[in-house]
């Protein structure tokens, strides 16, 4: 049965049984012309991303991943901020033809994915659409939330997780190759399709005072270090021998290093850190891998170190919306 099957009134119905809520501070959720909640005592941190076909995602992005994926960039946005994720507002336009059973299964897994981290679903709006296009609003809590705009010259860099993975599994998807289907492939298709947002990672740094600065890796570490500089007004020096790139992607391709630089949506943290305290940083418990990959400068532009010793401009080429 097709989508179409199924009345506004009766679809919004089932959203209100998925999504009850079960956070006290909801007054009234799903169903009304608006919600009402009572956040709390801490500032309300707010973020909103949008993810349409064929620009954020591929044609046949399985729904149950993508339900994930669609939460997860708001939540490494939250992330960022070292905020707490809260509350969540949903939009989607659908085809005419989109079938019950891809709904389901989203929705579902969009169920799944908020329980995971305590998002509770305010409500949001449902139209047809000639393209799918799913817009997602998310409200956290945050006391010590961290800007992009305080990288000092002398602050280190550092990041998360390993880069690069989800640009290769970007490459694999477009090659039609599924999870399963070529030895070693499923890493990175993983880390293309469900990335992991480093939500406990960001609460951590804020709650400790690590980062002078923070931004999540979305458009690529070339692009969202650019971003940093911008707005604290400095320079940075990225050394590629420090890019935290592992074995299996290294023999997988050969554009590695390209990929841990320009490639996006690792949704890993980027953050800089004061010489007073990366004395005591091995002392704090993050529970997390990071790595230092450079340094902040003073003035203007990035450089890369190479392997080598030598050095060149680094020039951000990751993913940029309306570049000519």
């Amino acid at each position: 049965m097709k989508r179409r099957g199924l009345s506004e009134k009766e679809l919004i119905a089932d959203l209100r049984k998925r999504f009850k809520p079960s956070d006290d501070s909801v007054i009234l959720g799903i169903g009304d012309d608006a919600a009402v909640f009572r956040p709390g005592d801490m500032p309300l941190v707010v973020t909103k991303d949008m993810l349409v076909e064929g620009v954020h995602f591929l044609p046949d992005h399985p729904p149950h991943l993508l339900a994930r994926k669609s939460l997860s960039v708001n939540l490494s946005d939250l992330a960022a901020m070292g905020a707490r994720p809260r509350f969540a507002l949903f939009g989607l336009g659908i085809p005419t033809d989109t079938e019950n059973d891809w709904l389901e299964r989203f929705f579902r897994s969009l169920s799944g994915i908020a329980s995971e981290h305590d998002v509770t679903l305010l409500g949001g709006d449902i139209t047809e659409a000639p393209s799918l296009i799913i817009s997602l609003t998310l409200l956290g809590e945050g006391k010590d939330v961290i800007r992009r705009s305080g990288a000092r010259p002398g602050d280190a860099v550092f990041v998360s997780g390993l880069l690069g993975e989800a640009a290769q599994g970007l490459e694999l998807a477009k090659q039609g190759i599924m999870w399963g289907a070529a030895a070693g492939s499923d890493r990175f298709l993983k880390a293309f399709y469900d990335p992991v947002p480093q939500v406990a990672l960001g609460c951590r740094l804020a709650g400790h005072k690590v980062p002078t600065a923070m931004i999540d890796i979305s458009d690529g570490l070339s692009v969202d270090l650019g971003h940093i500089c911008e707005e604290s007004g400095v320079g940075a020096e990225v050394e590629a021998a420090g890019l935290p790139i592992s074995p299996e992607l290294r023999q997988s391709s050969p554009a590695a290093e390209e990929m841990a630089l320009h490639g996006g949506e690792d949704y890993q943290l980027l953050f800089t850190v004061s010489p007073q305290v990366l004395e005591n940083l091995t002392r704090i418990p993050l529970g997390h891998k990071i790595t230092r990959i450079g340094s902040i400068t003073e003035g203007e532009g990035m450089v890369l170190i190479k392997a080598d010793g030598s050095r060149q401009p680094l020039v951000p080429k990751g993913y940029q919306h309306f570049r000519a």
